[in-house]
């Protein structure tokens, strides 16, 4: 019988700790490039400091909880160069880059925090340079962190970066080192493993008396 009340309590301890973490994702601001001739967005293989788009390119910042690159959600609304970038004439030795910059939804924003509105920009930029230039451009104050992971877009959000939140009902820190497993905290659960085991041994001396 004690065995049988270890095994579930086991289960659930270590099998609630692995649908934490799978259900666990990321805050951050994904980027995304337009593709023109199957018309919808691909997840950028380059970091923004390193695509160089050309001149005519769409590309797209969306930020939002995600679980990975495949589980990314992409920007909303039309990738239209010629509606972003129509009205601005050519310039001899300039490019011009439509941007599509999506804040994403109060769901997704962190606490305290409203997401400002999509908003498209047409950036026109040297010929060399690179979607993160573009970016810096016309949606400034830009903010990276220590490892040049791209953190804020025109200010927002104010604070964080990439951190690992709950995925799925209301979204805050899925690390805070208190619970995990379902809502039992694993100091808990491993007085709860001692306990039992105590009571097993008990049993078995009990028996032998």
């Amino acid at each position: 019988m004690v065995g049988l009340v270890l095994a579930a309590v086991a289960g659930l301890l270590f099998g609630g700790a692995g649908a934490a973490a799978a259900d666990s994702g990321y805050r951050y601001w994904s980027f995304w490039t337009w593709d023109r001739s199957g018309e919808r967005w691909s997840y950028a293989t380059q970091g923004p400091a390193s695509l160089r788009p050309v001149d005519g390119a769409v590309v797209g910042f969306r930020f939002a909880v995600s679980e990975d690159s495949a589980d990314a959600t992409t920007p909303r609304g039309p990738a239209d160069f010629a509606a972003v970038c129509g009205d601005t004439a050519e310039e001899d030795g300039r490019k011009r880059v439509a941007l599509v910059i999506d804040p994403g939804t109060r769901a997704d924003a962190p606490a305290g925090e409203t997401p400002p509105a999509r908003r498209t920009e047409c950036a026109v930029v040297a010929p060399d340079a690179s979607a993160a230039d573009a970016l810096a451009a016309v949606a400034p104050p830009l903010r990276y962190d220590s490892s040049a992971l791209l953190c804020a877009i025109a200010g927002y959000p104010r604070s964080g970066c990439g951190e690992r939140v709950a995925v799925g009902g209301e979204r805050g820190p899925a690390d805070g080192g208190k619970s995990d497993g379902g809502g039992v905290p694993l100091w808990l659960g491993g007085v709860v493993l001692v306990v039992l085991a105590g009571g097993a041994v008990w049993q078995v001396r009990r028996r032998r008396s």
